[in-house]
């Protein structure tokens, strides 16, 4: 701290020279504009151009013409759909953090040490989050159908009439978030066990010869090391519930009757297969906006703390 505080002292161009001596200035120089390029081309100009057309009734054919102004966004902020997918992104959110979080560190807890019978648990429990978003929808789809899956053959072995979950305008949803949670739990788990491996073993012993229970040391000892791993990883599970499609679309298309839609889902449905190419660049601009909000604040309010 001492060292960098006397750097800022130095005049700019002894800091210059100084930079030009170790080459921070040459690598600048050389990996930045290959970033700066393709962070232009991928990110600024797609977002540049979704803003644009928002402001057309276009179908993704020639030039946009038809000027129509606020009109997308107004229709947009007026569809019972979209205040269903906002409220699905919604309940995501908070089965993200409230159950799949939880879930993932009471598993960590258990399983976080090196040995290697964990290791088979953790492969185990990591395979749901390797396997393609779109394979485990359709996994789950043949789990949930009501004549030839799972479901069917657990209800003909009860003898009761099958149930067709992902038909059902009340619990298709529910099947959705539990393949969420299925999905997505052991991303979270890696972070969280990668963290209890950094957790000193000796405070762990000085809290059970004190007398410490294991809930005891869990509460006071590892969980506020890992406070850090946490933050990140809520991070994780807002942003990526912000984004969640390729579940979705093989699982329910958004069905039965749009209950299922996500903001993602819902610009795909309205905005691409209907060739409305302006509408959905609207609602991919309100996605962006929400994103990007999330993120500042969350950076504002809950990992300020790291920037120490």
């Amino acid at each position: 701290m001492a060292t960098a505080a006397a750097s800022r002292r130095l005049p700019a161009s002894e800091r210059l020279r100084r930079s030009l001596g170790n080459g921070r200035i040459s690598a600048i120089l050389i990996l930045l504009p290959p970033a700066l390029i393709l962070f232009t081309l991928f990110v600024i100009l797609p977002l540049g151009e979704s803003g644009y057309y928002s402001f057309f009734n276009w179908n993704g054919y020639g030039a946009p013409s038809d000027f129509v102004g606020l009109e997308n966004y107004q229709r947009i902020a007026g569809h019972s759909v979209f205040h269903k997918a906002v409220g699905n992104t919604v309940k995501i959110v908070a089965i993200s953090l409230l159950i799949q979080m939880p879930l993932a560190l009471l598993l960590a807890l258990m399983i976080f040490r090196k040995t290697p019978t964990n290791a088979v648990f953790r492969l185990i429990f990591f395979l749901p989050y390797i396997l393609a978003e779109v394979a485990a929808g359709l996994i789950w789809s043949f789990v949930f159908d009501g004549n030839y899956g799972v479901t069917a053959t657990i209800a003909q072995s009860m003898g009761v009439d099958s149930f067709f979950i992902l038909a059902d305008r009340d619990w298709a949803f529910v099947a959705v978030m539990t393949v969420i949670v299925w999905k997505y739990f052991g991303f979270h788990m890696m972070i969280y066990i990668a963290a209890l491996q950094s957790v000193p073993e000796d405070l762990i012993e000085a809290g059970r010869i004190e007398g410490a229970k294991r809930l005891q040391i869990v509460r006071y000892v590892q969980i506020p090391h890992i406070k850090p791993a946490i933050i990140v990883s809520a991070f994780f599970a807002i942003i990526g519930a912000l984004q969640v499609f390729d579940v979705i679309i093989p699982l329910t298309n958004g069905g039965p009757s749009n209950q299922t839609h996500t903001i993602v889902t819902y610009l795909y449905t309205f905005g691409l297969t209907r060739l409305n190419i302006g509408f959905g660049s609207a609602v991919g601009v309100i996605l962006f906006v929400a994103a990007i909000t999330v993120a500042v604040f969350y950076q504002r309010f809950f990992m300020k703390g790291d920037k120490a």
